[in-house]
């Protein structure tokens, strides 16, 4: 039985190879960021962040590719529509999220002891 196996469903199948490029890459994309942070490739926390931060991005887009075989012709198209809307909502939450505690920081932290002798 071959490993290129298509059934009359409609859903995409990978095949071996598009399985094994997938793994392959999923490693490297956790390898790369597990690097970066042990190794303090970066001076810049800022900069580190940054970088892993874009790994984990393209990891998610490769297992979307490769092993949910999600294209825009999935069911019409619908399937890429709502993760599109979906990652929508997870960068407005989460943008929101660090927004709001960025501004609590920077708002409500206690003064310092410099300030706080400063004082009247």
């Amino acid at each position: 039985m071959s490993a290129d196996v298509h059934h009359d469903d409609g859903h995409a199948h990978g095949t071996l190879k598009s399985y094994l490029i997938g793994f392959g890459l999923s490693v490297v994309l956790t390898a790369i960021p597990f690097w970066l942070v042990m190794a303090h490739v970066f001076d810049s926390n800022a900069l580190t962040t940054v970088a892993v931060l874009a790994c984990a991005v393209t990891q998610m887009i490769v297992h979307m590719i490769f092993f949910l075989h999600m294209n825009g012709k999935a069911e019409g198209g619908w399937t890429m529509m709502s993760a599109m809307f979906t990652i929508l909502l997870v960068v407005i939450t989460l943008s929101g999220s660090i927004w709001v505690m960025y501004n609590m920081t920077r708002n409500m932290m206690p003064a310092s002891a410099q300030e706080i002798r400063q004082m009247p």
